[in-house]
């Protein structure tokens, strides 16, 4: 069956149960068969992790009773390099979210063409109900539980929903105490003064921004006054929005958990970052800002603008609101943002969509980057780390670009062809043991 009638079928089957992350992957890389010649074993090793871990993790709350929730930790592939992948604390989580993400990272490692694999780690629970020394406790206990997986050649786990410097911080303590060793390179996005990158917080965000001005200069689209909706406003998010304003581009729409909100005039991101800072929660519910109304994170979606940046979770553009998206151009800040369904109706618009495995690829290669200095004992300046990030985002972007031309296929179809090659001749060089 040829691909395009095979991705027919399936952008036909109007989602009617909760999406499953790990089947959206699967669905991804499937759709790259046709147009490869890999042979059906290393097929096989391509679509399957090489090791998925559940673990408890039991904790003491501050008011004595102990609660246990369920970790994971996903390793995807290492043919090409130590597993690299972050940490999530969310009640989201599963297995199949992790398996997902992993494979996810495997692919966008490839795609940018650094010598990792993808892996993938995360707890399911709320954060929030959390104080600061029940956070600690989960994390350590946690690392204990996953300990025998990660290392600094093995595994290197990094930040991301909901987790942060400190919480790597607390990953490398705990490692240190369970080795003897110092481990400063077992994890990355750590607080500068315990090893981190300068750079590394903006990095995802940042190359979201190189990355959409690149795609808008080739599509001949002024960055200057372009419209642009960020879906997310996070750390991915928020950066992407403050570095893209500075820039020229005008911010009509931002949005959080706690809501959706619409300025034609564009936001003062500045002025939203300061509120944010001192918010409760530090969300958006509450932002004093002329000229904007609140709206439903729906039509955030959906509004007429240059630039849309899902940069929230997986599955928030699907079948069922793919058709009513306007946006000339989707930078994906987030990984996963869009289901195959939605992907193919895009498609047929005429949508450019720049894939995760590419768009938000700017964080795991700063973390690249701490690693090696952290291996290195040799820190480097800001300057530098923002310009090999540009250099480097800048060269996949220019070979998923020529690949799509070339063959008359989709950004993200181009670019899973390319890392999923990459990744393949990997496995086929080292040959499969024993």
């Amino acid at each position: 069956m040829a691909i395009q009638d095979t991705a027919r079928m399936v952008s036909e089957r109007i989602e009617t149960t909760e999406i499953n992350p790990y089947e959206m992957m699967l669905q991804q890389l499937d759709l790259v068969r046709e147009y490869t010649d890999i042979s059906d074993g290393i097929w096989q090793i391509l679509r399957t992790p090489e090791r998925t871990l559940e673990v408890s993790v039991p904790i003491v709350r501050d008011d004595g009773s102990i609660e246990v929730f369920t970790g994971y930790r996903v390793q995807h592939s290492s043919a090409r390099g130590p597993c690299k992948g972050g940490i999530r604390f969310h009640p989201g989580v599963t297995a199949d979210e992790v398996k997902a993400l992993a494979g996810w990272m495997t692919w966008k490692c490839a795609v940018v063409n650094i010598p990792y694999g993808g892996g993938k780690g995360g707890i399911s629970c709320e954060p929030s109900r959390f104080t600061i020394s029940e956070l600690e406790r989960l994390t350590r206990r946690y690392t204990a539980m996953i300990y025998p997986l990660i290392g600094a050649r093995r595994d290197i786990p990094a930040p991301d929903v909901n987790t942060n410097a400190q919480i790597m911080n607390w990953i490398v303590d705990t490692a240190q105490l369970l080795s003897g060793e110092s481990t400063p390179g077992i994890v990355t996005g750590k607080s500068i003064e315990m090893g981190g990158a300068l750079g590394r917080h903006e990095a995802t965000g940042r190359g979201v921004m190189f990355t959409t001005l690149s795609v808008l200069q080739r599509l001949g689209m002024d960055a200057e006054g372009a419209s642009v909706a960020v879906q997310g406003f996070g750390n991915v998010g928020s950066i992407a929005a403050r570095l893209l304003r500075e820039a020229g581009a005008k911010i009509v729409a931002i949005s959080d958990v706690s809501g959706a909100f619409h300025c034609p005039t564009g936001f003062n991101i500045d002025q939203v970052l300061e509120y944010v800072k001192v918010s409760p929660g530090h969300l958006l519910a509450g932002l004093p800002h002329g000229g904007m109304e609140e709206i439903s994170s729906d039509a955030l979606l959906t509004l007429d603008v240059d630039v849309l940046i899902p940069a929230a979770l997986e599955a928030q553009i699907t079948a069922r609101n793919a058709d009513a998206i306007r946006a000339r151009v989707i930078v994906e800040g987030a990984n996963g943002p869009t289901t195959p369904e939605a992907d193919l109706i895009l498609g047929e618009k005429g949508t450019v969509i720049v894939p995760d495995i590419l768009a938000n690829a700017g964080g795991v290669i700063c973390s690249y980057f701490e690693w090696v200095q952290n291996i290195q004992c040799f820190p480097w300046e800001e300057e530098e780390t923002n310009q090999r990030l540009g250099k480097i985002m800048q060269r996949a972007l220019r070979e998923v670009w020529r690949l799509a031309e070339e063959r008359q296929i989709s950004l993200r179809l181009a670019a899973f062809i390319l890392g999923v090659e990459r990744v393949a001749t990997a496995v086929q060089l080292r040959g499969v043991f024993p």
